[in-house]
């Protein structure tokens, strides 16, 4: 059997990468989420005082040292070398992995890196544009989406739990933010790929909606 590569996209806070993760474990395959490598990006751009905005800047700087790797079999992301797992989970990088996102050389860096992942491993992979850009042949792709407002309770919940402050207004002023972002970006934007199912996690839990993803994986 060759490798299963499996493409899970959506809007941010959709639940994307805690119902990829569910997915790898319960298939026993590895999860990539590809947001945390933007999020890496625009960290490393931060720290070199460049605006995630400023494209050529941001190009002056590639190509940049970002890594995944797994232990215990949890995704851990690097950054030259250091390990910024929790770091890009900072409130304050979301909207600069959203701008630097939009740049087209960045997007190009991190989909090649991306695909040999998937060219070496059986991978549940989430992001923006999966099954549309970086594996259009994927052999099962779902878009994930819900309500702006639920989407940013969930994040206020994820803050939450990491015992990171967040106000609802702000968030989901953020998200619909980002939203317009990814689906207006010239390159590679967010879109459901068509041949990908189509899943509406409003009112669903994340077991229902793994459930409902597993019972279309032979």
């Amino acid at each position: 059997m060759g490798k299963i590569n499996i493409a899970i996209d959506g809007p941010a806070g959709a639940g994307k990468s805690t119902v990829a993760k569910a997915i790898a474990n319960k298939l026993g395959i590895i999860h990539l989420d590809t947001g945390t490598m933007y999020r890496a990006a625009a960290l490393a751009a931060l720290r070199k005082g460049v605006s995630p905005l400023d494209e050529e800047a941001v190009a002056a700087m590639l190509p940049i040292d970002i890594d995944v790797q797994y232990k215990e079999g949890a995704q851990r992301v690097l950054l030259e070398g250091e390990d910024v797992t929790e770091a890009i989970r900072e409130h304050a990088i979301s909207q600069a992995a959203s701008d630097i996102s939009r740049i087209k050389q960045v997007r190009l860096m991190l989909a090649e890196l991306q695909r040999k992942i998937a060219e070496k491993n059986d991978v549940v992979m989430d992001g923006r544009d999966i099954g549309t850009f970086v594996l259009p042949g994927a052999d099962y792709k779902f878009y994930l989406t819900a309500a702006p407002e639920v989407r940013a309770k969930r994040r206020l919940n994820q803050l939450k739990e990491m015992d990171q402050n967040g106000d609802y207004e702000e968030i989901l002023k953020s998200i619909i933010a980002r939203d317009e972002n990814d689906i207006k970006r010239e390159f590679a934007p967010l879109k459901k790929a068509e041949d990908a199912i189509l899943i509406d996690s409003t009112y669903m839990s994340v077991e229902e909606v793994v459930q409902t993803i597993l019972s279309e994986i032979k």
